[in-house]
């Protein structure tokens, strides 16, 4: 719609819970007309800022009457609240703030793992970012942890003196941002200011600004599968700007990552599973660490109490009611044993092997404690924190090659022609050492590469495949070799 300024308002009635302008209060019923101080806002921002002005004029607030006093305004005491025009207010518009008119949606939020994605100070993620590729030169910290990692995962905004943001925490609309007011997140990581729109938050895209990548690369993993192709053909035919958007009613041409993860589902049986702002109720693996688990076990560890009791048996059953609108039970099922086999296969195969195999080194002074300054290091990282979950993440939305090629295939190389051979130098150097102790622990590295190339999945790498193997591959190479004689 075409936005012009508040005199020429045409007031719009819809079906919403939104925000009154009076201070402290929360109602369930429109405004009547755009309050007085918003109106003060427009007079100035329709000239000085046209363009957020604009956007909110696309908008249901700016239907509903919600206009920038109702979301800016603050409280005197806040924190981030400073003098504007006469007007306390603050810049930051937090999910506290939203939450007077959006609090199932903010409570949902709060139980999710977006919520506790600003928790990466320990991480080796952060490690990386903060020190071996940043330095100290950004106000005491590194630069490019503030404009890599937090503008995904969120930044800690801190207030000046005069009532603006300090840089190391703003622009920031990471997912686990922490707020002057005390709250967590950027309800702005999906809902980008001041349009808010509906369509633009259930497209992939907007996902992908943070899900892509080498270590996460939902994204281009979507864009491969069927689903994302189906989007890139009949994206005309989702009616991604509606109002309602229920799957198996308003469309059924393609889902987007909205749909399956979040979005309301009418299912075969006639229920209808509602939106959910928590993106983890319909999720049966965590693929993120080393080793895929539950996500009831990383929701315990997180201190998600609701969301630990949740178990993934149910969060499947979640996931099915969204598969089954378009696919049958057969199919749905066949495709979940698939899934569950890649992730048994890596998790079995690697991530076991490699989790022990990593904690011997430092248990037993191998390496040094500090991390990435080895060359075994730096290949386990990548096996689990890129490779890894590039082919778990690959299963999980049916896209082959992220399986394959960009996934276990290169956990494979990497396993076998860097992480073994570096892991047998240590061994040899630590045989070497005057300390009796780095010594026995050599031996003991020794005996556990010795053991996991024993195991059967490795026995190729060691020439031992039995050979009912061995016929079987002969048999298959001649027949496929003699499709291309001439």
């Amino acid at each position: 719609m075409r936005c012009v300024p508040w005199m020429q308002v045409t007031l719009c009635v819809t079906v919403l819970v939104l925000f009154c302008g009076s201070s402290g209060f929360s109602q369930t019923t429109i405004p009547s007309t755009i309050s007085g101080e918003t109106k003060e806002c427009i007079e100035c921002h329709y000239t000085e800022t046209a363009g957020i002005y604009q956007e909110w004029g696309t908008s249901k607030h700016f239907r509903a009457n919600v206009g920038c006093f109702e979301c800016h305004r603050a409280e005197k005491g806040d924190v981030d609240a400073f003098d504007h025009n006469g007007y306390p207010i603050s810049i930051i518009v937090s999910p506290k703030d939203c939450s007077k008119c959006h609090a199932t949606e903010v409570n949902e939020f709060d139980e999710s793992h977006h919520a506790k994605a600003g928790m990466i100070l320990g991480s080796l993620d952060n490690f990386l970012a903060d020190i071996v590729e940043g330095d100290w030169e950004f106000y005491g910290g590194s630069a490019l942890t503030v404009s890599g990692c937090k503008q995904c995962h969120g930044a800690v905004v801190e207030v000046n003196k005069d009532g603006s943001l300090k840089p190391t925490g703003w622009p920031n609309t990471g997912m686990g941002r922490l707020n002057p007011d005390g709250s967590i997140g950027a309800c702005t990581a999906c809902h980008q200011r001041h349009a808010f729109s509906a369509a633009q938050a259930r497209r992939p895209e907007n996902c992908g600004k943070c899900h892509l990548g080498p270590d996460h690369p939902q994204k281009e993993v979507y864009e491969e599968s069927k689903h994302g192709i189906a989007f890139a053909a009949h994206e005309d035919d989702l009616n991604l700007g509606s109002a309602k958007w229920v799957l198996g009613e308003d469309y059924t041409a393609a889902p987007t990552c909205a749909t399956c993860h979040m979005s309301a589902v009418r299912t075969t049986g006639g229920e209808l599973m509602p939106v959910t702002h928590d993106v983890g109720l319909r999720i049966s693996w965590n693929n993120r660490p080393p080793k895929s688990i539950r996500p009831e076990v990383s929701d315990k560890k997180l201190g998600l109490e609701k969301m630990a009791k949740v178990g993934w048996e149910t969060r499947r059953a979640n996931m099915k009611k969204v598969c089954n609108v378009c696919h049958t039970p057969n199919y749905v099922d066949n495709f979940y044993e698939q899934y569950d086999g890649v992730i048994n296969l890596y998790n079995s195969k690697f991530a076991d092997p490699g989790i022990k195999i990593m904690a011997l080194l430092y248990d037993k002074k191998l390496i040094t404690p500090t991390e990435f300054d080895e060359d075994v290091e730096w290949t386990w990282w990548e096996i689990w924190h890129h490779e890894g979950r590039v082919a778990r993440h690959g299963a999980s939305m049916m896209a082959p090659d992220y399986t394959h090629w960009h996934g276990l295939y290169e956990v494979a190389k990497h396993w076998y022609s860097k992480f073994i051979p570096e892991l047998k130098e240590v061994a040899e150097n630590g045989m070497h050492s005057d300390d009796p102790e780095i010594v026995e622990g050599a031996k003991a590295l020794d005996s556990e590469i010795e053991a996991l190339l024993a195991r059967p999945e490795h026995s190729w790498y060691t020439g031992n495949l039995p050979e009912k193997e061995l016929e079987k591959r002969r048999k298959a190479q001649e027949e496929f070799k003699s499709r291309y004689k001439k």
